[in-house]
């Protein structure tokens, strides 16, 4: 996980390999349906990855949109009153 700009960004293929770091096969399950299920659950931890990205560059952007509207106008207040 990187942060820029305190904004915190996911790996997404980093993301996906930790999370099936921890999806072990269970014992009575053939090796194919494991296999499936790995990818679909990779698929999916990536995809969610990118999505929080994407969530968090957009918030990221509209708090400091917030933050500059704050400023101009305050500098607008103490400029005409």
């Amino acid at each position: 996980m990187a942060k820029k700009n305190d904004k915190m960004m996911l790996d997404p293929a980093e993301f996906a390999a930790a999370v099936l770091g921890g999806n072990a096969q269970r014992p009575d399950e053939e090796n194919k349906l494991y296999i499936k299920r790995q990818l679909t659950l990779y698929l999916e931890a990536t995809l969610l990855a990118q999505d929080f990205n994407n969530l968090e560059e957009t918030q990221f952007d509209m708090a400091r949109s917030q933050q500059r509207e704050d400023v101009l106008s305050k500098i607008i207040e103490r400029r005409y009153h």
